[in-house]
């Protein structure tokens, strides 16, 4: 049930302080699919330190909104928001790392954001989870504290389940083309039961680099997108042990064992034709 809390049950924020919040971002999912044909929609997501999203609410009564030149939450959703958590809006500032509709979360990041600087006290998980979908949908699970560790359900904004600890990868990938927003009514997604039940039981990381790359190719196959194979080829030449994409985005990405990425590898992404393109750790050994 979306949170909604009145104006008579909280204490507005002083118009004269200033907040601000960070939340890190992700970069495409290692899974993500139906739990069966007629299950729900789940993933597995791929946490993201080195892309982040910072909001600033800055002191003032009269509400404004700034994000520079990626503009990722719309003033209405600041309206509802504020609304919902019994607050004024303040004037807003966000500057987002990840382009929109790249599959890196910058819509979920930048609601998320926008409750820490707006609401009256600290609401839990579960409570920032339904106001994202309230307002979008769909949501990716950047507001737990370890991501990478659940089984989400991103059109119900539910855990599903716990898995085992992220698999410890170096992660070298870009952008490929334009931004693709998410449709919250799009449920055409393939079949990972099989995936998701060996997830749990692969303890390896070149076992978890197979799964994430079958994942990615189940989803082209049937929605079309950015293709993974010629990544899958570079990769290979590169020692990548396999790939990891975003299911409803435009992130690619190639997925090595800790300190065995080459150092060409962001100038060979490049030269395939990715944008933005970023270097980073999942799991273990994180930095």
């Amino acid at each position: 049930m979306p949170v909604c809390l009145s104006s008579a049950s909280v204490r507005r924020p002083a118009a004269n302080i200033r907040r601000s919040a960070r939340v890190a971002g992700h970069f495409g999912e290692f899974l993500q699919g139906r739990l069966g044909a007629g299950g729900p929609l789940a993933l597995v997501t791929v946490p993201c330190p080195a892309l982040e999203l910072r909001a600033v609410r800055l002191p003032g009564r009269m509400p404004g909104l700034w994000q520079g030149g990626r503009p990722v939450l719309s003033r209405a959703q600041l309206m509802t928001l504020a609304a919902r958590l019994g607050t004024g809006p303040g004037r807003l500032r966000l500057r987002a790392g990840m382009p929109p509709g790249g599959g890196a979360g910058a819509s979920t990041a930048a609601l998320l954001a926008t409750i820490r600087c707006l609401a009256p006290h600290a609401l839990s998980a579960g409570e920032e989870a339904a106001l994202c979908l309230a307002l979008e949908g769909a949501t990716d699970p950047l507001m737990y504290p370890a991501p990478g560790r659940l089984l989400w359900a991103p059109r119900a904004a539910r855990v599903l389940g716990r898995l085992p600890p992220e698999p410890a990868f170096e992660v070298v990938g870009g952008f490929c083309g334009g931004g693709r927003r998410t449709d919250p009514a799009d449920t055409a997604f393939a079949d990972i039961t099989d995936l998701v039940e060996a997830w749990r039981v692969t303890p390896d990381p070149a076992g978890r680099a197979r799964l994430a790359s079958e994942s990615a190719r189940r989803c082209h196959a049937l929605r079309g997108g950015p293709d993974p194979a010629p990544l899958l080829d570079l990769g290979r030449r590169l020692g990548a042990l396999g790939v990891v994409a975003a299911h409803t985005g435009t992130a690619q990405g190639l997925l090595f064992a800790p300190g065995t990425a080459p150092s060409g590898s962001e100038a060979a992404l490049r030269a395939a034709g990715l944008g933005q393109v970023l270097r980073f750790r999942t799991g273990g050994g994180r930095r």
